[in-house]
């Protein structure tokens, strides 16, 4: 088996990930306690860090939107290094992998097209113009099982997505599915707002009980 390494940056996204997973653990496991022994301490703060996150997820919301050039430019530059960095011909590390599922799924090559290969070093060391992944596929994709033999080192529009790129692929996709993502956002942030709402109402009937 082939040795898969992880660069920094994944290992840096999968621990923000594990912390904001452990966070909302504990605001949930708060509002549960807090409602399970009815204690108006718990519930206020269950409350207060819901709408916390309520806060910063509309605040998250604005600032993308407010900045949304820079934000393309940004993201497109850092898809760009990661496989100026760490895109391989032989090596199978956890960049050209996830590059890989990315662009046998979605039939497209590289950010902007199949050139952005050209830059990493690890890739210029084979004798392919495009990866497998960039190539038509027939039958498991998963396998990377050619449909026209002579793709990698020979692409055309015909039997590649060489000229394809994945950023422009993937906007394509928010696109057509931009009425679901707004239904859920909208989804999740009354969800929310319901839950700050319920935990004061809970707040202020134990209290009342008190008195």
């Amino acid at each position: 088996f082939q040795q898969i390494t992880q660069p920094t940056v994944i290992e840096q996204a999968a621990y923000i990930l594990i912390a904001a997973g452990a966070f909302m653990f504990m605001v949930s496991f708060l509002g549960y306690c807090g409602a399970l022994r009815e204690s108006r301490c718990l519930l206020t703060c269950y409350g207060v860090f819901l709408l916390i996150i309520l806060l910063m997820e509309i605040t998250a919301g604005s600032l993308a939107a407010a900045y949304r050039n820079e934000a393309e430019r940004e993201t497109r530059g850092f898809l760009k290094s990661s496989i100026k960095k760490y895109y391989a011909a032989t090596e199978k590390d956890a960049v050209t992998l996830m590059w890989d599922y990315i662009m046998a799924n979605m039939k497209c090559c590289g950010v902007d097209s199949y050139e952005d290969f050209k830059e990493s070093k690890k890739w210029t060391e084979g004798n392919k113009t495009v990866p497998e992944a960039c190539c038509v596929l027939e039958g498991d994709i998963a396998k990377f099982q050619l449909k026209f033999k002579d793709c990698p080192k020979k692409p055309s529009d015909t039997n590649s997505y060489w000229n394809k790129g994945c950023y422009n692929a993937f906007l394509e996709l928010i696109v057509e599915n931009i009425n679901i993502a707004i239904g859920i956002g909208i989804g999740l942030g009354l969800v929310q707002l319901l839950g700050i709402i319920l935990a004061f109402c809970l707040c202020k009937s134990i209290n009342g009980y008190i008195k």
